[in-house]
């Protein structure tokens, strides 16, 4: 990893860690001025990477720290274009996902996969990714899955 890239990592996990109420964030340190940019996302799971992608947001350059990280969030990451991933708790699909679209991953906690919040099965974002390893079909049934969650509530 590049030494710009682990410092904006570290920013990023410095960032994340300093506000409970950030899922995500992202820093990127331009080589020429050396001024940080630092992007943040509240919310829980997928939902800043999904305002980020509507938004426009490209993360090209940018690593990124997030609190968890399936193959979903991950397949969003590489979507978003981003060049590290940290993650508190990452899934081993998620790890996967990271690694096979050529972007650095770290993470606290391996786990072999990402719960639902009742800890009763696979997180529903993840169920709608499982066979999905290209990130541009990931996020029309990412979409689709947050879509039917909150039709449910």
């Amino acid at each position: 990893m590049a030494a710009v890239t682990e410092r904006d990592l570290d920013l990023a996990k410095a960032t994340l860690l300093g506000d409970e109420s950030l899922g995500c964030a992202a820093c990127r340190t331009d080589a020429v001025s050396g001024r940080t940019t630092t992007l943040t996302g509240t919310g829980r799971g997928v939902r800043p990477l999904l305002q980020w992608l509507a938004d426009g947001q490209r993360l090209d350059g940018f690593a990124a720290a997030d609190r968890v990280v399936g193959k979903g969030a991950a397949l969003l990451y590489a979507r978003l274009g981003a060049c590290a991933v940290y993650a508190q708790t990452m899934s081993e699909a998620g790890l996967a996902a990271l690694r096979s679209n050529g972007i650095a991953a770290g993470y606290g906690t391996l786990v072999p996969r990402i719960l639902n919040r009742d800890k009763t099965g696979l997180c529903p974002i993840e169920r709608s990714v499982a066979s999905i390893d290209d990130p541009a079909d990931a996020e029309p049934a990412i979409r689709a899955a947050v879509a039917e969650l909150m039709a449910r509530r």
